[in-house]
């Protein structure tokens, strides 16, 4: 029974270790009473002496009962036994905890019903592994590899630490465990053999079968040590990055709760405000090293409800930290296209609230900054449940496509299937107006190409569609978009953007909406981004190349004024015929073949752009040089290791002080008697002897008195005159304050002690003064002595037992 609660107690201590995980209280309870009921099928296993196996099916059987009771009871026979239903219920709840907890960024809910079950039962099958292990097969030390389990789990997940007093409880139960599973062991074997006997270990507790108190008080002093070692040392070793082998992610809506879900604003809320503000307002400023604008995007809106367009809840694991290192891949670009690499620094104002997502050129490769932000794998949008943008100063690395009119020709069509590109991005509601629909095939007619049908949807909104810019156009539901269409024609950037996005999801090319900021005004050597330069914008996929803005929106004093047209987007002249005949050696030229084939390339230049693409992150970051690194080391090893030293000046300094004497910690009943005899100068002359003798190896024997004391030093190491009195006169002071009624006169006894400390010093080699020093040894004596104290005052509180009275 004592191996089976301390099974217990361990697994709990270890379980604890979760508790950054969850939000709430309800995994602890669930845990806590997982914990009991495999603890009382152990304590029934054990009463009638069932094999193990049978004791492991015994505690399986009970913990599939309380977790009935706890999560399916209204399902179950009287509240307890399975039933049919109960099982598919506690299925159900399983299935929901699993996808939750994919959805969710640590802290979880802890008390949403489905990863509360997941949590409780994986703490239930873990106590019952550890029981079978250390009370049924008697091997303690393996039980701790399914204790091992629990703290792998956040030290997987977790950016941060495991909190130190966290795993110092989780230590000290299996350490707990190791000392019963010790204890149970030499019980059986009779009296044991001491490795220290005190008072306390040479006491045997009545009705005990033989005395381990001093087995135990070594095996303590162990545990404690590894504990304390296991807490101090990682603080100077430098941090590894953790291989996740558990997810959570982040994003959806759960099933019990808001958790650490992300929280998405309205977007074109947020945008329709901003450009009705009164007045600019600074938002973000950047620089980049090609000095080129960009615009940046904030949401991708990929959803079109019929009213308006909204966007999936982004989901990251924690895989897709920016920290990680370079982004996911761009959805869909190949190779065959021309890439500007740029490096953009962008500093968000003091100002800004609640900007949980960064604003980023697009395609993100590389992102550094300060929190936990993550991307979303799809959009790449990069956004943190955790931290807000304000203030907040990042890098990003981009590699923008410039395609040429004719490779976004010659781009195949999206590949089908339920997770394609075009199943996600083609979707409009079954109640969709024909008459836009009639109206998107209209305008592009004529159009061989998506890329031609793309950019006659552009001309239709920017020239031939005679449409104006307003900021006081209200409204995006299904008859706004007609009326903006068909007959008002007047809108503001939202009402362009989503309008040709749905025309262009119409005529079946992929499309979204892109909500942020255009690329801002010049100002010195920076760029400038305010409210004003609030925009949103269509992307439309092209398979190769992957997803490009396109800007149906007016630019300049007429329209959105900073907005700009990229050069793809912008109408081509009319090519000039020319023969296709090659001549002999000629090579076709990239521009000329469709995205992702490179026909009659130099494999050497082909290998020299994948190196190029694969250098497109951001610098790396100023280090610290690794001789510096180890200096530092080093030196902070060394202050660790003269902390003794220190202690010993520390301690001479307050002996030795003008015009008093004090000693605070005796080390011997000698220097305790002076002290306590009213001669507080005599008592530490004496304790400062007593250390200097210790720290040379020259050890004072328990039964020798001051003046016997002084005689063999004297005689064994030829002490000249002047040492040999001082000594003399040390230990005279000494006898006549512990012996004497009244010890007359005691003069100052410094300059007695400086001449013993240094005709002592001359009797030891160097090397031995070297380690009074650095490493004086009455210091180490002293810290001994606190840490046995700790530890036997541990042994007393283990030795108080509840006693029944006597009758």
């Amino acid at each position: 029974m004592r191996l089976s609660a301390a099974a217990a107690v361990a697994t709990f201590c270890a379980a604890i270790l979760l508790h950054p995980l969850f939000e709430g209280g309800a995994w602890f309870w669930g845990s806590f009473g997982a914990v009991l009921t495999v603890l009382a099928a152990s304590a029934i296993s054990g009463r009638l002496s069932l094999p193990a196996w049978a004791a492991g099916l015994l505690s399986l059987a009970g913990l599939g009962i309380f977790l009935t009771a706890a999560f399916a009871g209204d399902k179950a026979w009287a509240l307890l036994v399975p039933t049919r239903g109960s099982v598919a219920e506690l299925a159900d709840l399983l299935g929901t905890g699993w996808a939750d907890i994919q959805r969710f960024a640590a802290p979880v809910p802890g008390d949403n019903p489905g990863i509360a079950l997941l949590t409780t039962g994986g703490v239930g099958i873990i106590a019952i592994a550890v029981d079978l292990l250390a009370a049924r097969l008697r091997r303690a030390a393996l039980a701790g590899l399914p204790m091992l389990a629990l703290a792998t789990v956040p030290a997987t997940i977790l950016v941060e630490p495991i909190a130190w007093w966290a795993f110092i409880i989780a230590a000290l139960g299996f350490t707990g465990l190791l000392v019963a599973d010790g204890r149970e062991r030499v019980g059986h074997w009779g009296r044991a053999v001491l490795v220290r006997r005190t008072r306390a270990a040479t006491m045997p507790a009545p009705h005990e079968s033989a005395d381990t108190r001093g087995l135990r008080l070594s095996g303590k002093r162990i545990g404690f040590a590894a504990i304390a070692l296991a807490v101090i040392l990682p603080a100077f070793l430098p941090p590894l990055e953790p291989v996740s082998f558990f997810t959570f992610g982040v994003g959806g809506s759960g099933s019990g709760g808001k958790g650490n879900s992300i929280e998405i604003p309205n977007p074109i809320a947020n945008l329709k405000g901003q450009l009705d503000l009164p007045e600019p307002r600074t938002v973000l400023t950047y620089a980049n090293n090609d000095d080129v604008p960009r615009y940046l995007r904030i949401y991708s809106l990929d959803v079109f409800t019929g009213e308006e367009f909204t966007m999936t809840k982004p989901t990251g694991t924690p895989e897709n930290r920016v920290e990680n290192g370079p982004l996911p891949a761009p959805p869909g670009l190949g190779g065959g296209v021309e890439l500007v690499n740029a490096v953009t620094t962008i500093q968000v104002s003091d100002d800004v609230r609640k900007m949980e997502f960064l604003p980023l050129p697009y395609p993100p490769r590389e992102v550094r900054a300060d929190g936990d932000w993550r991307a979303d794998e799809s959009t790449l949008m990069v956004f943190s449940t955790r931290d807000n943008a304000t203030g907040l100063r990042y890098e990003v690395a981009t590699s923008d496509p410039q395609p040429t009119a004719q490779q976004l020709r010659s781009a195949p069509r999206p590949q089908r299937g339920p997770e394609s590109v075009e199943s996600r991005y083609l979707r409009l509601p079954d109640d969709f107006p024909a008459d836009i629909r009639e109206l998107a095939f209209t305008t592009v007619e004529g159009a061989d190409t998506d890329y031609d049908r793309a950019m006659k949807l552009q001309e239709f909104f920017t020239e031939t569609g005679n449409f104006r810019y307003d900021l006081r156009t209200q409204g995006h539901s299904t008859s706004a978009l007609r009326d903006f269409l068909l007959s008002s024609k007047v809108g503001y950037c939202e009402q362009f953007a989503s309008s040709m996005a749905v025309m262009a999801r119409a005529i079946g090319i992929p499309a979204r909406v892109a909500i942020g900021y255009t690329g801002g005004k010049k100002t010195g050597d920076q760029w400038v981004v305010g409210t004003n330069d609030s925009h949103s914008w269509p992307e439309l996929y092209f398979e190769g190349v992957g997803w490009l803005p396109f800007e149906p929106t007016p630019a300049g004093s007429a329209g959105q004024g900073s907005a700009r047209v990229p050069l793809y987007a912008r109408p081509q002249p009319t090519p000039v015929a020319t023969s296709t005949t090659p001549t002999p050696g000629s090579t076709a030229r990239s521009e000329e073949l469709p995205p992702g084939q490179e026909a009659g390339r130099n494999p050497r230049e082909l290998d020299d752009r994948e190196a190029r693409l694969g250098n497109t992150g951001l610098p790396p970051e100023e280090s610290t040089p690794l001789i510096v690194n180890i200096g530092i080391g080093l030196a902070v090893l060394v202050l660790i290791l003269l902390i003794p030293a220190g202690v010993r000046l520390v301690t001479r300094s307050r002996r030795v002080r003008t015009l008093g004497w004090k000693v605070t910690a005796p080390a011997d009943e000698l220097t305790a008697r002076v002290a306590a005899g009213g001669h507080p100068s005599v008592a530490a002359a004496w304790a400062e002897l007593d250390d200097v003798l210790y720290d040379y190896g020259m050890a004072r024997e328990p039964s020798e008195t001051p003046r016997r004391l002084a005689q063999r030093l004297a005689q064994q190491y030829e002490f000249d005159a002047g040492a040999a009195a001082a000594l003399s006169s040390i230990a005279a002071t000494a006898e006549r304050a512990l012996f004497a009624r009244d010890p007359g006169e005691i003069g100052p006894l410094g300059k007695n002690l400086r001449l013993v400390r240094r005709a002592l010093a001359a009797t030891v080699t160097r090397g031995r003064r070297i380690r009074a020093a650095l490493l004086p040894p009455s210091t180490l004596r002293r810290m001994r002595s606190m840490g046995e104290g700790l530890l036997d005052g541990f042994d007393r509180l283990e030795g108080i037992r509840l006693r029944r009275p006597a009758r």
